[in-house]
């Protein structure tokens, strides 16, 4: 049974990634030119912050060293996140995800959804699909089964209705 060089990497790496108390969430071997670079994405239920990253990296950098994993020739080890628009795969990215406006591609023709996730259970999501021209916000559940596709997006005007009160307050 062979294995792919992404899922030997997998193997050798995750548990370093686990100890440290990040998730292995990528691994990519993509060839730059001459050079091939080994990007290895880890997150966690509260992020992973620049301390983190390079404690893991170190880790990740000794254990390669050691290991012929990436054979002979010379690589570069990118340790990174996932990114403001992450995909979500797995239930922990879905609940890494509540509050956060996310486009969902739905499946069989189902076409694409904007909204909220309010909370997240076993079998799927509840929604809030914000309003347009003035309309109210409306609740909605989806099913994981009805989830082709998930990202997170970005927003740069979202208010938080947290600060808003305290600024009434304060007002």
């Amino acid at each position: 049974m062979s294995t792919t060089q992404s899922e030997r990497l997998r193997e050798l790496l995750e548990p370093l990634v686990t100890s440290q108390g990040l998730d292995l969430e990528e691994i990519a071997v993509d060839s730059v030119g001459r050079k091939r670079v080994l990007r290895v994405v880890v997150d966690s239920d509260t992020g992973a912050d620049l301390d983190q990253i390079a404690d893991v990296s170190r880790a990740l950098s000794a254990k390669l060293d050691e290991s012929d994993a990436m054979g002979a020739g010379e690589y570069t080890l990118e340790v990174g996140t996932p990114g403001a628009e992450r995909l979500l795969k797995e239930h922990r990215h879905y609940l890494r995800a509540v509050d956060r406006l996310v486009k969902f591609q739905l499946t069989e023709g189902g076409g694409e959804l904007v909204a909220r996730i309010l909370k997240v259970d076993d079998e799927g999501l509840d929604l809030e699909v914000p309003g347009v021209k003035g309309r109210k916000a409306t609740a909605r559940r989806l099913a994981f089964s009805d989830v082709d596709k998930a990202r997170v997006q970005v927003e740069f005007s979202r208010k938080d209705s947290k600060n808003e009160n305290e600024q009434e307050e304060e007002a």
